[in-house]
């Protein structure tokens, strides 16, 4: 178990979360003069998603997240984004929270499970960062408080040596191991089983620094290549594009962890 996991567990969590929100707020969205009650407008949608994201990278709630210690269990941590859902003037009622809940957590699974590389699930969080940043991009003092946090990120993770990021994604999937809750959207893209497990791809960029598999090669006790064997690999790889970056600007080449 890595102690060093909760913070990606929970940033990650909560971009999915602010995905799904803005898409509901969005498709709900009506011109002021045309409003309805019930309906929200273009502001009201911004107020709704600036409040979540300023409650969510609070500073003191982000110095407790980032210290070392064991992930929350499933009922608090479930408490925690109950609370951080209803920090604006929006209000979800059980069947709502519980079905965004069920959306979020196998969301991010998903990408854990998908991640080439075990340090790619912070190429994940990154995504996740870089699409909170956009939602807030017209309110500077916001943006401050989630660079702040991404400063913390770069600081904290990438430093950390592959083993540790083995532990992190052992820690997540141990985490998510007893959750098969079935989505419609991965249901209807043959991504997941009627059973609610993911069906994993045999195709597609393998991960940076290593080779499309097919070819074993047979070295001497000297070290020098004596023989090459090739072999069918049984699926459809391709070498990688190139390593995404890990620092605040620039393209995280990897896609999970962006907008469905």
């Amino acid at each position: 178990m890595s102690l060093r996991t909760l913070p990606l567990l929970f940033i990650n969590l909560g971009g999915e979360m602010l995905y799904i929100l803005d898409q509901r707020l969005r498709a709900q969205n009506i011109p002021p003069d045309k409003a309805k009650k019930d309906d929200w407008t273009d502001q009201e949608r911004k107020r709704v998603m600036n409040d979540i994201i300023t409650t969510m990278f609070n500073k003191k709630f982000m110095e407790e997240l980032f210290k070392p210690q064991e992930l929350y269990s499933k009922k608090a941590l479930r408490t925690v984004f109950d609370r951080l859902a209803h920090a604006s003037i929006m209000r979800l009622n059980q069947a709502s929270m519980d079905k965004l809940y069920d959306l979020m957590t196998m969301a991010f699974k998903y990408q854990v499970l998908l991640c080439p590389r075990p340090k790619d699930i912070l190429l994940v969080t990154f995504n996740h960062m870089d699409a909170i940043k956009d939602f807030i991009r017209d309110s500077p003092s916001i943006l401050n408080q989630v660079d702040e946090t991404f400063r913390q990120l770069i600081d904290m993770y990438n430093c950390l040596p592959a083993g540790e990021f083995q532990l992190i994604r052992q820690t997540l999937l141990i985490f998510f191991q007893d959750m098969h809750i079935r989505v419609s959207i991965f249901l209807k893209d043959k991504v997941q089983n009627s059973n609610g497990r993911f069906v994993l791809p045999t195709s597609g960029p393998v991960p940076w620094g290593t080779e499309v598999p097919g070819l074993i090669r047979i070295f001497s006790f000297k070290g020098e290549e004596v023989k090459r064997v090739e072999f069918q690999n049984g699926g459809n790889y391709a070498s990688p594009l190139r390593e995404g970056s890990y620092d605040l600007f620039g393209d995280r080449v990897l896609k999970l962890g962006t907008n469905m």
